[in-house]
């Protein structure tokens, strides 16, 4: 075992003292150590609930013969962070998170671990760290929050946002304003649609490295407790048979996780994520391989903010597993490999029936033949940029319209919200990338408001920061290579011709190569927004948004 190495013969009495001093009894240094990284905290609403989860891993771990130990993890919520300086700080918290509990981990030498996190980058932070580790670890989620209701409709952050942007437009009056403020966000759990934090939940159980209902069993279900029980109790099963992470994260898994991800409708952060989950795991990832995994994955599922149907339906409906069956029914997933329940994927979606065709479409009977997530690419995105094309109306499929040119997120925000946008504008944003921004900022405020304001349906936004998985409409985001290194969004420039084919994957500024290259010439580097502290450091080292906005390190 692991933990021999600070628990076992006499080189080691110094360590067992103060294992002492913690109060373990000699019963509990003489069983395996089970580390329990817990994302609590009083400041995410997704969070808030995760002592409880955490006290049920320590129930299920202590019944399976290990001894649980908890160590933290830091999480941001990303709505509370959004549209403000907090907002660089959201993805760069990813590789906090990995560093710090690999820091952990090793340092202590656990035998295994059990995962509790919840929130957008909380989730890949521990994927990467299991990877990392790779010692025999299970996620259990805090489980996603129940949908909120305003007059009769079912509502998630998604709605609220817009309703900012609808109260600006004098849509709705103050009072219906404060309704939706007060009702939107009903319970603790991360937020109530297909955002970032549940696709990654749910992703988790695609991957393998979660028990069934991980992703979609709702925050304040007695479920969830039980579910957390049996993590700590499969943690145990995990480490007797020494499966790992690595031996379940393979190039197959990830191959799983992107058909399920366009099956779901995730969002387009999982394409920043996998990448990067993968990398630490071993595996090569290229996001370029999206459009072949879509062009034959149907999308099943319209989930908030595309659809009117919330996590909580999904589970109903039967969950991600029944989301699984209906694409085996069509051969379209490996089956044959092992998963954090010590089955294969197979043994584990068998008879996992569809209870509720509206909510997960038939494989027979899709929204669309095509997957969630689209990769476009063009002489505005040589590398690439990622749409979320299941959230797109159709009427934006294929789009032309001048640009309008912003620096930073605010000025568009102001333009927004002033007035200034008209329907077939294209707004782009720029200098707010991994190494821009720095930091990647989500841009659910400009979609929002966009939306709000009633322009979804003949306004697109690109950028080469990110979307929140609460955006919807014609957004790409994750626009490669940058404008802070020189990308061609640096050289779009006022009133030109944007041209969007989301079908074709394309993604143009209307400009002769020559003119192009006479603006690259006359580029010139923007001196950095931040020059102190972790967002400088993370802004030297990391890569681009293509690769998953690692961070490089001397191997690289």
């Amino acid at each position: 075992m692991r933990s021999d190495n600070v628990l076992k013969g006499t080189q080691q009495a110094p360590h067992r003292s103060l294992f002492n001093a913690l109060g373990l009894t000699e019963e509990e240094m003489n069983r395996p150590l089970v580390g329990i990284v817990s994302s609590y905290n009083e400041i995410v609403p997704g969070h808030m609930n995760l002592d409880k989860i955490v006290a049920a891993v320590k129930t299920g771990v202590s019944m399976a013969g290990g001894t649980p130990v908890v160590f933290p993890a830091i999480a941001v919520c990303d709505g509370i962070a959004m549209g403000h300086i907090g907002m660089k700080y959201s993805l760069v918290t990813r590789d906090l998170i990995a560093d710090s509990t690999e820091a952990m981990a090793l340092a202590h030498q656990f035998d295994a671990l059990v995962m509790v996190p919840n929130c957008d980058k909380n989730v890949p932070g521990l994927l990467m760290a299991a990877a990392r580790v790779n010692i025999p670890t299970v996620f259990v989620s805090g489980g996603p929050m129940l949908a909120g209701k305003v007059a009769g409709c079912k509502t998630s952050l998604s709605s609220m946002f817009e309703a900012v942007g609808a109260h600006a437009a004098g849509k709705i009056s103050d009072e219906e304003l404060l309704e939706y403020e007060n009702k939107t966000c009903p319970t603790c759990g991360s937020c109530s649609g297909m955002y970032t934090a549940n696709s990654m939940n749910c992703l988790t159980e695609a991957l393998g490295m979660g028990l069934r209902g991980n992703g979609t069993i709702p925050a304040v279900y007695s479920e969830r407790i039980k579910l957390a029980k049996h993590a700590g109790m499969k943690v145990m099963e995990l480490l007797e048979k020494n499966i790992r992470p690595r031996d379940i994260m393979n190039e197959k898994a990830f191959m799983n996780a992107l058909t399920v991800d366009m099956a779901l409708g995730c969002s387009t952060n999982s394409m920043l994520h996998l990448p990067a989950i993968a990398r630490e795991a071993g595996v090569e990832l290229n996001v370029d391989i999206a459009n072949e995994i879509s062009s034959k994955t149907p999308n099943l599922c319209h989930l908030a903010p595309a659809g009117h149907t919330y996590i909580e339906e999904l589970n109903e409906a039967g969950g991600v597993y029944a989301v699984m069956n209906e694409l085996n029914k069509k051969n379209l997933l490996y089956t044959d490999i092992m998963t954090a329940t010590g089955k294969t994927v197979g043994e584990n979606i068998k008879d996992c029936v569809n209870k509720n065709p509206q909510v997960i479409r038939p494989i027979e009977n899709p929204y669309s033949v095509t997957g969630g997530i689209a990769v476009l690419k063009g002489n505005l995105a040589p590398d690439s940029g990622v749409v979320k094309q299941s959230a797109v109306v159709p009427e934006m499929m294929v789009h032309e319209g001048p640009a309008r040119v912003f620096d930073c997120e605010e000025d568009a925000i102001a333009a927004i919200k002033g007035g200034k946008i008209v329907a077939g504008d294209v707004v782009v944003i720029r200098y707010e990338g991994p190494k821009g921004g720095p930091g990647m900022r989500e841009m659910l405020n400009p979609t929002s408001a966009i939306a709000g304001m009633g322009l979804g349906s003949s306004v697109a936004l690109i950028t080469d920061g990110r979307f929140s998985g609460a955006s919807r409409g014609a957004s790409i985001g994750h626009v490669c290579p940058e404008a802070a290194v020189g990308g061609p969004i640096a050289l779009v420039e006022e009133g030109d011709m944007i041209k969007i084919n989301i079908p074709k994957h394309s993604l143009s500024v209307d400009i002769s190569d020559e003119e192009m290259e006479r603006r690259r010439k006359n580029w010139q580097p923007r001196q950095p927004r931040v020059t102190t502290g972790y967002l400088a450091r993370y802004a030297a080292l990391v890569t681009s948004a293509n690769k998953g906005a690692t961070l490089e390190t001397p191997m690289n």
